[in-house]
């Protein structure tokens, strides 16, 4: 009894030592800083404009490179440096590489068969299709079989746009077009709208509402267990838009599979059926495909045209160049492209000032991890502020100015996501899959509409006024579409 009692007594005194010692042993790594969230909301206050990279980039100046928030009852970290865009795209990528789908695509979760591309985990369904793209869609050979569609889709842009001179040109409707139906003919061999019909108009507005859709603030995803009341709609609003874009192509991919022969291979439609994939799989696959895609290539596109505009010095050089290197009378190829340095320039410059997505697509932590030596949990949703990294002067010298000069100077700067200030197409695992082919569609295009048009704004706006707005999507458009006269080069 007595040798009990002292056990008992030693084990109390010495209680406070094992609590102190296990603390110790157990500690983990605080959350990176960020503004105090208020109850309920978090910080929804802070960010909920019609800007959020900005509202973003402003905290990164108040709290460092690495940011938690609470957006409802959700954690949000947030990288805008270099430094932290190493640490997520590349030191833990693996465990940074999830995603959470939004409530709007709730069909990936009930069928997550369907769930192949952006919005899909690591999974080995996605590590599969991804090469199954890279094989059939994006490698060298297969970008350089693809450049007779894209040359002949951009002679029928230019074709058009000669009908238009004196018009009032909205540059991005004729771009939208050009891009769809190039990737219509990679991936079914046809067309699908065209330059001069409502159709585009209809198609395009359908891609972009589903697009802002996709990223839209929306309660079901701040509050998961309110997402059974869909309180904005938002859901119902992105099936109609998936359930028209459907439309387009679903009876095509019936009666190809009805009348194909096996073994017969002429575009990704082709390859899709004899991979085995089954109709709806293959309608939402393009859902995806056609849909970011096109609205992501348009937009570089037109931010291009507007940043040679409002910088008439730049134009001048980049119009010299191809001057030079294409004889008169004659239309760009795809193999004038690569003496091009100028205009590489300029799209990269480009990239960097209007990154299709600044937040890139909105990563979910899959396991724990240190960043930075703050702590990560699982389950955490981590975006990478792209737009600020891009406009940081510690990262670059004049940021806010257009100059391509800085891509002729520093020429090793590339796409691939291998360097961390300059991630236009993001890095790591998620890095875009389409890059070959989407470079080529944005120079070729460029190339073509600055050789044969000299364009101008109308009512003799001074190029310095142009305005520049940004309109924040998952793509960031130009907030106030590119209107401009054409003028045809004879």
């Amino acid at each position: 009894m007595a040798l009990a009692l002292l056990f008992a007594v030693l084990l109390l005194l010495s209680l406070p030592f094992l609590i102190l010692k296990h603390s110790k042993s157990t500690k983990v790594a605080p959350l990176p800083p960020g503004p105090k969230p208020w109850p309920i909301l978090g910080n929804l206050l802070e960010t909920m404009g019609t800007k959020p990279h900005l509202a973003l980039a402003q905290l990164a100046k108040l709290h460092g490179p690495l940011i938690s928030l609470r957006l409802g009852t959700q954690l949000f970290i947030v990288g805008s440096s270099p430094a932290a865009a190493t640490e997520i795209l590349k030191t833990h990528d693996r465990q940074l590489s999830g995603r959470h789908i939004p409530d709007v695509l709730t069909i990936f979760a009930k069928k997550p068969e369907l769930n192949r591309l952006a919005w899909t985990d690591l999974s080995d369904e996605w590590k599969s299709f991804r090469a199954l793209m890279k094989a059939n869609l994006f490698s060298p050979n297969m970008v350089d079989n693809q450049s007779c569609i894209r040359e002949k889709i951009v002679g029928e842009m230019l074709e058009y746009l000669g009908t238009k001179e004196g018009d009032l040109i909205r540059i991005r409707d004729a771009i939208f077009v050009f891009i769809f139906n190039s990737l219509g003919n990679y991936y079914f061999s046809r067309d699908f709208i065209t330059f001069d019909g409502e159709d585009s108009k209809k198609v395009s507005k359908l891609v972009r509402e589903m697009i802002k859709l996709s990223i839209a603030p929306n309660i079901s995803d701040l509050y998961p267990l309110l997402s059974f009341l869909d309180l904005q709609g938002l859901r119902n609003k992105s099936d109609e838009c998936v359930r028209k874009l459907r439309l387009l192509w679903d009876s095509y991919i019936r009666d190809r599979r009805a009348t194909k022969l096996f073994g017969d291979v002429s575009d990704f439609l082709d390859v899709l059926i004899q991979s085995g994939f089954s109709d709806e799989q293959i309608s939402y696959i393009f859902v995806e495909m056609l849909g970011g895609v096109s609205d992501s290539s348009t937009s570089t596109i037109e931010w291009a045209m507007a940043e040679l505009i409002k910088n008439p010095e730049q134009m001048k050089k980049l119009r010299m160049e191809l001057e030079e290197a294409i004889p008169a009378g004659k239309m760009v190829k795809e193999s004038d492209l690569a003496d091009l340095a100028y205009l590489h320039a300029c799209v990269k410059e480009t990239l960097r000032l209007h990154p299709p997505a600044p937040l890139l697509i909105p990563r979910r932590a899959t396991e724990s991890c240190r960043v930075m030596n703050y702590m990560i949990p699982k389950d955490a949703h981590v975006l990478v502020n792209v737009w600020a990294i891009a406009r940081d002067p510690s990262v670059w010298e004049d940021p806010l100015s257009f100059k391509p000069e800085r891509f002729i100077i520093n020429s090793e700067l590339d796409y691939k996501g291998n360097n961390f200030e300059y991630l236009p197409f993001g890095g790591g695992r998620r890095v875009c899959a389409g890059i070959p082919t989407a470079t080529r569609q944005v120079e070729l295009a460029l190339a073509s509409l600055l050789l044969n048009f000299e364009w101008s704004l109308p009512n003799n706006v001074p190029p310095h006024e142009l305005d520049m707005g940004e309109s924040f999507s998952l793509t960031m458009m130009k907030e106030q579409p590119l209107e401009l006269l054409a003028k045809q080069i004879k």
